[in-house]
């Protein structure tokens, strides 16, 4: 069972129009994703700060169903998914009384924080992500 996360959307997450703007989905996903982070017992201080490895965002995307506006009771279902030796994906789904209103990816490269170069994933990282898939 993925990962869930409560949130309300607020009127600062909305455009003029008063729907939420798009890039405060990805902004929202990642609140899901620290969530996570701290379900499993993970320091987000210590995981964001002068880390020796981190995994930066290579890649996002979003697909919008239906309008969020303030107010709205949003669920994030999050699925992590192992895609190579260095990389992982982030699924995300988005709900408003149990219905589909956004889909979203984030792609996150694990890299040696002082050389930035690629390397694989901890065995402690992919225990956390089979955790979450669960």
């Amino acid at each position: 069972m993925p990962f869930t996360y409560n949130r309300t959307i607020r009127f600062q997450d909305t455009d003029a129009a008063g729907v939420v703007y798009f890039a405060n989905v990805l902004a929202i996903c990642h609140e899901a994703y620290e969530a996570a982070l701290e379900s499993l017992g993970i320091s987000i201080k210590q995981f964001f700060t002068n880390p020796s490895t981190a995994f930066p965002i290579v890649h996002a995307d979003v697909d919008f169903m239906r309008p969020m506006y303030c107010g709205d009771k949003l669920f994030v279902d999050l699925t992590p998914l192992r895609i190579r030796t260095e990389e992982f994906e982030i699924d995300y789904k988005l709900y408003i009384n149990e219905k589909l209103v956004a889909k979203a990816m984030t792609r996150h490269v694990s890299i040696d924080a002082a050389s930035r170069n690629k390397i694989g994933l901890s065995a402690e990282i992919v225990k956390c992500l089979e955790r979450l898939r669960q």
